[in-house]
């Protein structure tokens, strides 16, 4: 499947077959999605199972983490619909539990300071245990320091945010999941466990090159941390969700609530950082979206760039290898390669409040313009802030350093005298002469 140009698919085809040949993968397989189509995949290795199978876009293999996005979802959607808040302490919906005073948000963010893993034997190599047993053998102590310092990634902090969904919607999580995000966005084949063509997770020994199959355990508890498998067919309809969100799932408000920043690694916090489930990368001029994955045998990557319509998943089954950090790559590998066409100029339409607002401002003696651009009111220059009529002579910034502030029409005798944008004064004449 095809739909970007020959050298570019070639490219996209090299990068990965470079990817495989150099980090030893069994096989891997990639998709790239573009306006809410799957343009293009490739797929590269001849061991997605001992029985021979063929890497392809509609084999399964598993995703790990990219499993805890769904369960950001669900999180979201409990918000929207006024069954929890962000902020609600851990401890409101499980009550007693360890980490109780963190909140919601934390656990979203893994800013709360909690460990990455629960106690006892390491989870992914291991049959899952029930959440009772998980909450037995938590404990404050294992704190990795106070909430709201840094990100720390944390595993056990979405098991206990998929219990506290499960909670207040009376279903369990595997059935929300099923119900309230793969059935509206049609993905057919993600699933629990594996079925039809599948790969086996392997690793690969690092002296003699063989493969080793790698387990694959019902993770219980843990399992909205990472236990879903996928395809890349099924995955580019969820990439494709988080550049144009179906409202059924998430509005696309909450959806760039979720992908603003809202903890990071101080070494790190310039070009990464982690929003209320999402992984962000920042590589000017390209700020992408998404998460990656990992489980024994093996790794996953799905990110977006939103402002560019563009998306890539990428698929493996090896435990180590160049996986994940192949999609952002590819996403950049088309941007520069077929950047998009400039929207094609079209005329405003009629404002219907505020058209006696557009022309030349001053704040003091500093020009400023007052536009109609793309159906809003647009204040550039100096200052710059697009605004949605609140009321009569009221407005409301929705973007830049006076987003959420408002803009007042101050008038003298029916006539607009000056604007007040949150105690700046903005005037026709430099100072108002």
């Amino acid at each position: 499947m095809t739909d970007v140009r020959p050298d570019t698919a070639a490219a996209l085809l090299s990068r990965i077959a470079m990817a495989q040949s150099e980090t030893r993968l069994p096989s891997v397989t990639a998709g790239l999605v573009r306006d809410g189509e799957l343009v293009w995949t490739g797929a590269r290795g001849r061991f997605a199972n001992a029985s021979g199978l063929a890497p392809g876009p509609n084999v399964q293999y598993r995703i790990g983490s990219i499993t805890k996005t769904l369960t950001a979802v669900l999180v979201l959607q409990c918000r929207d619909d006024g069954l929890l808040q962000l902020n609600d302490a851990v401890g409101k919906h499980l009550p007693g539990i360890a980490f109780g005073d963190r909140t919601v948000r934390h656990l979203l963010a893994h800013s709360g300071g909690m460990n990455a893993e629960p106690e006892g034997p390491w989870w992914e190599r291991n049959p899952g245990v029930s959440f009772d047993e998980l909450v037995a053998a938590m404990d404050d102590s294992h704190a990795v320091g106070p909430a709201d310092r840094r990100h720390h990634y944390s595993n056990l902090g979405y098991a206990l945010l998929a219990e506290i969904v499960a909670r207040v919607r009376g279903e369990s999580w595997l059935e929300l999941v099923q119900r309230r995000i793969l059935d509206p966005l049609e993905m057919g084949r993600t699933s629990y466990f594996p079925f039809g063509a599948a790969a086996q997770g392997y690793s690969v020994h690092p002296f003699s090159g063989q493969l080793v199959e790698e387990p694959a355990y019902d993770s219980g508890a843990m399992a909205p941390a990472g236990q879903l498998w996928s395809t890349v067919e099924d995955l580019a309809k969820y990439a494709s969700f988080w550049i144009d969100p179906v409202s059924e799932v998430l509005s696309r408000d909450t959806v760039d609530e979720m992908a603003a920043p809202a903890a990071a690694d101080p070494r790190e916090a310039l070009t990464a950082s982690y929003g209320l489930g999402l992984r962000l990368i920042a590589e000017d001029p390209y700020l992408l979206i998404g998460h990656t994955g990992s489980m024994p045998g093996f790794l996953a990557g799905l990110f977006v760039d939103r402002a560019r319509r563009i998306g890539a998943v990428t698929l493996g089954n090896s435990t180590y290898g160049q996986v994940a950090s192949l999609a952002p790559e590819l996403i950049i590998m088309v941007a520069d390669r077929e950047p998009a066409l400039a929207p094609e100029w079209l005329p405003e339409p009629q404002l219907e409040q505020g058209s006696e607002l557009l022309g030349h401002w001053y704040w003091g003696n500093t020009p400023l313009t007052m536009v109609v651009s793309n159906g809003v009111l647009q204040l550039s220059g100096a200052m710059s802030c697009r605004f949605t009529p609140l009321g009569p002579d009221l407005y409301q910034g929705r973007d830049g350093y006076f987003a959420g502030e408002r803009l007042r029409v101050i008038r003298n005798g029916g006539a607009v005298d000056h604007l007040n944008l949150a105690t700046f004064v903005l005037t026709r004449t430099p100072y108002g002469e």
